[in-house]
């Protein structure tokens, strides 16, 4: 783990400094493991739940959404789709991320997307001083306050994520 030090900024980045926010920049070495918010843990030396790995679903009324959810855990679509106001959500295939995000697999990241879209975060969000989200390029995690990741992406907390 390091500083990180050579990559370009992001839009997350950009968008994390035009708000004020304090955030820690930490870079991992990609490997397929690693493109899991499990793996990502690992490598940076994270309890798990503190990574939050950030999925697109699509809603039957409120069409894509943005669930963050802890590593180690799954979506309860049934819960999702009560608290986002759908009869069902189900996750968009994975060809469809790129173009609804921005952003390719295993960097997606709810700070920055193309779209605005409404953002879901498992409660649980708030055991944590600080969590890590994606950095939007595969290799960075943004680690930041939960209440700044809240107020960024405008999200919604409820309780969603089951452990696996």
């Amino acid at each position: 783990m390091k500083e990180y030090q050579h990559m370009r900024k992001t839009n997350a980045i950009r968008i994390l400094e035009k708000e004020g926010i304090s955030y820690v920049l930490r870079e991992y070495d990609i490997e397929d493991s690693a493109l899991t918010a499990e793996g990502v843990a690992e490598a940076l030396g994270h309890e798990p739940e503190m990574i939050f790995k950030t999925l697109i679903l699509r809603g039957d009324r409120s069409g894509p959404l943005i669930a963050l959810a802890p590593a180690g855990t799954e979506i309860n679509v049934r819960a999702l789709a009560k608290s986002s106001g759908d009869k069902r959500v189900e996750m968009v295939p994975q060809r469809e991320v790129r173009s609804l995000t921005g952003y390719e697999r295993g960097a997606v990241t709810p700070v920055g997307i193309q779209r605005s879209y409404p953002v879901f975060i498992d409660e649980t969000v708030e055991l944590w001083d600080i969590v890590g989200i994606s950095g939007g390029v595969k290799g960075l995690e943004i680690l930041l306050a939960p209440s700044d990741l809240l107020s960024v992406t405008n999200a919604v907390k409820a309780d969603f994520a089951r452990s696996v």
